[in-house]
């Protein structure tokens, strides 16, 4: 909106659609996803753009999101020498340079370091860019190309990093983190470790009892045998004798 003041202050909104998905930042118009889990298909919301002027006036667009169930695998990761917290605030202008030397239409997936990972910081800071590229026709650039252009790119995305972040960069290319567990194998992991501890808690509850019972036993025998006025003994077989005297021992 040309206007100044508050009749050029425009903030965006969703004004019909599936507002429980999608949501919209009403500064910049920039829409984003709340929850789409587990769905698929055609998604149509309509944004309205309003000045806030004494008379206002709006303005309304259509925008189509086709939600897809597969995941990309044509994610290409970037590793930058910069801080996360840097590379995050300067994101759009990381998308900018992608763009403008890759010649295609590119989108940040996830900016994240796995140096909050480790108990000690590396000496080298290290943020880790996943992205795709999308051709004029708006499919997806195929990885193996992106990297391709990457590569003979290199000196000239490395430069004009330099200037966005004021410091010196270097771009390498790095491999895509492998697919995690279903959630499936997981239960399964799970279930099999608590079973396992369950079997080892119940073997050793049987083990201990077996002592004690045995324990109990030995006492007893020690107690009978012992015994004053326990007129019974353990012969060498384990079985009871009597501790009376012979016959020929009477007298």
């Amino acid at each position: 909106d040309p206007d100044s003041g508050d009749n050029g202050l425009l903030l965006y909104s969703l004004v019909r659609g599936q507002t429980d998905e999608f949501d919209i930042n009403e500064n910049t118009g920039q829409i984003f996803t709340v929850s789409v889990a587990g769905k698929t298909g055609t998604f149509n919301l309509e944004v309205q753009a309003a000045d806030q002027g004494t008379r206002r006036l709006t303005a309304w667009t259509a925008v189509s999101v086709t939600v897809d169930s597969s995941s990309s695998s044509n994610m290409v990761m970037l590793v930058l020498n910069q801080k996360i917290n840097v590379v995050e605030r300067n994101s759009a202008e990381v998308q900018r340079v992608l763009e403008d030397k890759l010649g295609w239409n590119a989108y940040i997936v996830d900016v994240y370091s796995k140096e909050t990972e480790r108990k000690a910081r590396s000496s080298t800071d290290e943020t880790l860019v996943r992205f795709i590229a999308f051709d004029e026709a708006h499919q997806e650039v195929p990885a193996e190309d992106v990297k391709r252009k990457l590569r003979e790119q290199k000196g000239g995305i490395e430069e004009e990093l330099e200037q966005v972040f004021s410091a010196s960069v270097s771009v390498a290319i790095g491999e895509a983190p492998g697919t995690p567990a279903s959630s499936e194998l997981v239960v399964a992991i799970v279930l099999g470790v608590l079973l396992a501890g369950t079997f080892i808690a119940f073997l050793a509850y049987v083990l201990l009892d077996l002592r004690r019972k045995r324990k109990q036993d030995l006492v007893k025998k020690v107690e009978i045998m012992e015994g004053i006025d326990n007129p019974w003994a353990v012969d060498k077989n384990g079985s009871l004798k009597s501790l009376e005297k012979p016959e020929h021992m009477k007298n």
